[in-house]
């Protein structure tokens, strides 16, 4: 049973309302003013609110703003019932988030059919809402634990090894483990690392004065720095035969560190997604003032929903596929893009070709 709350300081009216959605098998809650109204939203959470625009003390307009800025009432559907109609009336409420506006004097049908359809895009969103959550939680759920238990267990595996048998194992094989063991502690640094830098962009985002410093950032060697990244994470992935270099040099609006990390994080989704002997081509050139750095494989793929789905922690076919990380990499790359003025756009064909390009201003 839903409920609805009808803030209405002309006690007829919001009588009659009030019988009317009793009627109708709601659950109605009434409130004699705006002052009162805020209150009882707050402590009763209805899944909908009428109220009245004309009211003393606290105006409709007054209770929208407080209600919007309470995080436990700011997503409440909020109708406006009232005989002031003007369009700037109108366009004001809308601003403030109203989601509708409703004349008096106005049918029952018409006061009703406006609460079902409130009610009903609002129930749509909150499946949506939880939809995404649900596969947030799934994906974060199947993939920290592995991400973190994998690494630790080959450094604890591998050390107590060494310690137990070190007087048994020959130079070679210690050595070997050695190799394993810093491999292991790389994959969790760079895991706690991505980890950071996600929430520190998700930070930067919010403060301004750190998003004009980051805007401001300039880096003109593009062409040595990208070249020699890639074929340094070309040779770590033991695919340097498959790299495809085809780079111009230019100046770019991000600093040598940030534009190292967006390249990184294509590079290892194109070489983790495509299989080795398959070309890997990273490009760059200069068009409308705008730098677009590029990078394409010939591997997995992606479908246009998985695209627009994109988001941190989000692995797709993670119960069909094994994959290494947390799926922050081009959640990060996305982000750092949009903070510097940029954004990021990928085409995909599955099984055949993905795109993935930055653009970011020159």
């Amino acid at each position: 049973m839903a409920k609805i709350l009808v803030i209405e300081d002309e006690a007829s009216i919001r009588e009659n309302i009030l019988e009317l959605l009793e009627a109708e098998n709601f659950e109605a809650l009434g409130a004699a003013n705006g002052k009162v109204g805020i209150k009882m939203a707050i402590a009763q959470m209805p899944d909908l609110i009428l109220c009245d625009m004309m009211m003393p003390e606290i105006d409709g307009q007054g209770v929208l703003k407080a209600l919007r800025a309470e995080p436990v009432t700011a997503t409440i559907p909020f109708i406006f019932l009232t005989a002031k109609a003007e369009k700037t009336d109108i366009r004001l409420g809308m601003e403030q988030g109203a989601d509708d506006y409703i004349t008096k004097p106005c049918t029952p049908q018409e006061l009703l059919k406006a609460i079902a359809i409130r009610l009903e895009k609002h129930q749509a969103i909150s499946r949506q809402s939880q939809k995404t959550l649900d596969e947030l939680r799934s994906n974060i759920s199947m993939s920290l634990p592995h991400e973190l238990r994998t690494p630790l267990n080959a450094i604890l595996g591998f050390s107590e090894l060494i310690l137990s048998e070190y007087r048994l194992l020959e130079e070679s094989e210690i050595l070997e483990m050695i190799g394993h063991i810093q491999a292991s502690g790389h994959r969790l640094y760079r895991l706690i690392q991505n980890f950071l830098l996600y929430a520190d962009l998700q930070i930067a985002a919010t403060n301004p004065e750190l998003l004009k410093e980051m805007r401001n950032s300039e880096f003109s060697c593009v062409k040595s720095l990208l070249s020699e990244k890639a074929r340094q994470q070309a040779k770590q992935a033991n695919r340097t035969e498959d790299l495809q270099l085809n780079l111009q040099d230019s100046s770019v609006a991000i600093d040598a560190i940030r534009l190292t990390k967006i390249l990184e994080e294509l590079l290892d989704n194109a070489f983790k997604f495509s299989s080795e002997g398959t070309p890997i081509s990273v490009s760059t050139l200069v068009e409308d003032k705008t730098f677009i750095l590029s990078v394409k494989d010939q591997g997995r793929g992606m479908t246009a929903d998985q695209i627009a789905q994109l988001e941190a922690y989000m692995q797709f076919d993670r119960k069909h596929y094994q994959q290494a990380g947390l799926g922050l990499g081009l959640a990060i790359v996305q982000r750092l893009a949009e903070l510097h003025g940029g954004e990021l756009k990928i085409e995909s064909s599955p099984q055949k070709e993905t795109i993935v390009s930055v653009f970011l201003p020159v």
